[in-house]
């Protein structure tokens, strides 16, 4: 059985676009982090290398689930397959694990200030409104 799909707008093709290039700079950012090298670490504060090395496991795991996952899930988009809206929920998920931590259970906005906690922020909205978009573009038949 197959689905026809509808032509999607111009401007989903847009905005797949400019979510497959966010979720590569989320990609660069997790990549950049997991292999710190030693000089860059020797760069930081004191108090920024102990939270950098005191961060558990789950949180660097579910760092790298959620960019990973925002990046398939973007290619998704652009192949037009319904299977997107499941990553980007997976890659929110991720986010929101990663944010448990940084916001709750350690010392994170202590040691970079409150400023800190934008782009956390940002991140948490964006990753809602891609599963938004690629729940509506589902519905409307332009991925399946």
């Amino acid at each position: 059985m197959t689905t026809t799909l509808k032509k999607p707008p111009t401007w989903f093709w847009v905005i797949s676009v400019i979510a497959l290039l966010w979720n590569i700079i989320g990609v660069m950012a997790y990549l950049a982090d997991a292999y710190m090298s030693v000089e860059t670490l020797a760069e930081l504060s004191q108090e920024q290398r102990m939270l950098y090395e005191s961060r558990p496991a789950w949180a660097t795991g579910a760092f790298a689930l959620a960019v990973w996952g925002g990046l398939i899930g973007s290619i998704g988009l652009l192949l037009r397959k319904k299977w997107a809206y499941i990553l980007f929920i997976i890659s929110l998920i991720a986010v929101l694990a990663q944010n448990v931590y940084q916001f709750f259970l350690s010392n994170t906005f202590d040691v970079l200030g409150t400023a800190a906690m934008a782009f956390p922020i940002l991140i948490i909205i964006i990753g809602i409104l891609l599963i938004l978009f690629s729940n509506w573009a589902k519905k409307n038949e332009f991925i399946g």
